[in-house]
């Protein structure tokens, strides 16, 4: 029995009549949070023009702080030209610093604008600020200056509070790996703490921002991502939050830096649940989201455009190649062996395939004609999902 892929994103698991939920961002609540906490094109404009006789630039409003320059191995900083690079600098240290307001060293509105997308793509921790609120100096016609005034939720001793109770969290979800570890456990070990740890849950207070995933351990897609890129940091990984569109809906998920290159990675979408018959959900881990290659990750994203993304080809990193699961030739001792392992642990697995033809072999092998039983002792019946898109079984031992 060959079970299809049912839309938009549901399959049959055979002999347990159940459903697998696709957990994703609704379109219409993110659609409300996003107008709420950050306008079209993720950004909060509020003009407020001002002419130099009523307010001159740099009354009262000058930055106090030095502009730090500390991006420069961020990815989106990276993108930027010189000048929008000294923006970024600008603003983000204004940030940083919690400075009421700043005047900026230019008046072009779309690099002010480039330059916060970029550090919204580059800092996932900044809880704190909520967009922005402009003022445009002019005196007649000519504009002579920018204020640039971030919108802060709270004061700095509430930051301060909230920040030690978002570090203690993440240091305990990060006990067990360290800085000495692969690049590859880092980023399964993130993957699994937050997809473990965090539900997805439309309408979540504080979902778009890590308040969500650290305190109250329900987001959505812009908490996951900005989780991710706040975790990695620390692990010493470079990662930028990528924005478009997943099946249609608005999404996020993160592009990584290896040593062998850069992949994707949705957590959100690697967090998903069986709903069984009896209304029962039964939560699991889905790693084919861990490490994509762009063609993967095309299958069913598509970015905004806001950024210059690489072209990723690597697979090295890959969860599938990494743990001996990417089936490239009929063997089935190897392929039986890898069952049994599974059927003794109590655990699923998922195989996936180098070609259709193939994993059409082994399904009529292994389940067509039972000779699963053949290497889990005691089994009685086989649970699986196929998954034709990206050429997957994944059977299910409980």
């Amino acid at each position: 029995m060959n079970l299809k892929k049912l839309p938009p994103f549901f399959f049959l698991l055979f002999t347990l009549s159940s459903i697998l939920l696709f957990q994703s961002c609704a379109p219409k609540e993110l659609y409300d949070l996003v107008q709420e906490e950050y306008p079209p094109d993720s950004i909060t404009l509020e003009e407020t023009p001002q002419s130099a006789e009523s307010g001159k630039p740099g009354s009262g409003s000058l930055e106090t702080f030095p502009i730090e320059q500390i991006s420069e191995e961020k990815y989106a900083y990276r993108q930027l030209a010189p000048p929008t690079r000294q923006i970024y600098d600008e603003m983000l240290t204004a940030i940083l610093h919690q400075e009421e307001k700043i005047h900026l060293s230019t008046t072009d509105l779309e690099v002010m604008q480039e330059a916060y997308a970029a550090i919204c793509a580059d800092y996932g921790g900044l809880f704190w600020v909520n967009g922005y609120v402009y003022t445009q100096y002019t005196q007649g016609e000519e504009l002579v200056s920018l204020e640039f005034s971030p919108k802060y939720t709270m004061e700095e001793a509430e930051r301060t509070q909230v920040q030690a109770q978002i570090d203690e969290v993440a240091g305990q979800w990060l006990e067990g790996i360290s800085m000495q570890d692969s690049s590859y456990d880092k980023i399964k070990h993130v993957y699994d703490q937050l997809a473990q740890n965090v539900e997805y849950v439309p309408g979540a207070q504080d979902s778009q921002n890590i308040i969500s995933v650290f305190l109250r351990n329900q987001t959505v897609c812009q908490g996951y991502a900005c989780a991710v890129q706040y975790l990695l940091e620390r692990l010493g990984i470079q990662s930028v939050i990528v924005s478009g569109t997943a099946r249609g809906e608005s999404h996020a998920w993160n592009l990584v830096a290896l040593e062998d290159g850069y992949y994707y990675m949705d957590v959100t979408w690697g967090n998903t649940k069986y709903l069984d018959k009896e209304g029962g959900e039964t939560p699991y881990i889905d790693y084919k989201y861990l490490a994509m290659t762009t063609d993967e990750m095309e299958i069913e994203h598509v970015p905004d455009g806001a950024l210059e993304l690489p072209e990723c080809t690597a697979v090295a990193n890959n969860y599938f190649h990494k743990e001996g699961n990417y089936i490239v030739q009929w063997e089935p001792d190897r392929i039986g062996q890898k069952l049994a392992q599974a059927w003794e642990q109590g655990e699923s697995i998922t195989l996936r395939f180098s070609e259709k033809a193939l994993m059409e072999q082994v399904f009529q092998y292994f389940v067509t004609e039972s000779h699963v039983a053949d290497y889990c002792n005691g089994l009685t019946k086989i649970n699986f999902i196929q998954d034709d898109e990206w050429n997957e079984i994944r059977f299910v031992f409980i």
